[in-house]
């Protein structure tokens, strides 16, 4: 693990969707399995899901609950290791606030997208987080991506993964495996 405590949190809202309107995009079951189990393979401290939406939050906490008390968390306890990492919120503001009573400081907000204008490189953060002990947290959007405004709040922002040829759409927990070994790996 790397000197900095990460935490992670997939973003809900504000998004955008297609025709670039904010929104509040619907959470969806691999993300919630997917990215807790790339955030507890890489040492991740917590993971937030952000939504103000309440019947999304109540979705999320079932589905986390089968895994942590329910008949999920013995027929599968390293499920149920990698989801003890997630808690819900309504806001970043609300995240960002918790993860700060747990460190004593602001966390550091690092923002990633497809479509994102770069402030850092991977190997400047990855050098930053094993040389500080402040807390980072990474920011994924769902949807079609983050809202300028957490965009323009954050501290700094990742370049955004780029394939082989033209085409660049991948998944939020596709591509939140891929940084987080890019950031926390060996």
């Amino acid at each position: 693990m790397t000197g900095a405590p990460v935490a992670i949190a997939l973003m809900h809202y504000p998004v955008y969707d297609r025709n670039h309107c904010t929104v509040v995009s619907a959470i969806t079951n691999l993300d919630l399995h997917d990215i807790a189990r790339a955030a507890r393979t890489f040492g991740v401290v917590r993971y937030y899901i952000v939504t103000p939406a309440v019947q999304q939050q109540r979705l999320a906490e079932k589905i986390i609950g089968h895994w942590r008390e329910g008949y999920g968390a013995t027929y599968n306890p390293k499920r149920k290791a990698a989801l003890e990492l997630v808690t819900v919120r309504d806001t970043l503001a609300d995240a960002m606030s918790d993860f700060q009573a747990e460190y004593g400081v602001s966390p550091r907000l690092v923002a990633t997208g497809a479509a994102a204008a770069a402030t850092t490189t991977y190997a400047a953060l990855r050098e930053e987080l094993g040389s500080t002990k402040a807390p980072h947290l990474l920011l994924f959007g769902t949807g079609w991506g983050l809202a300028d405004e957490i965009m323009a709040a954050a501290d700094v922002i990742l370049p955004p993964l780029q394939g082989a040829g033209e085409y660049n759409h991948l998944s939020v927990r596709s591509a939140a495996a891929i940084i987080l070994d890019r950031l926390l790996g060996k």
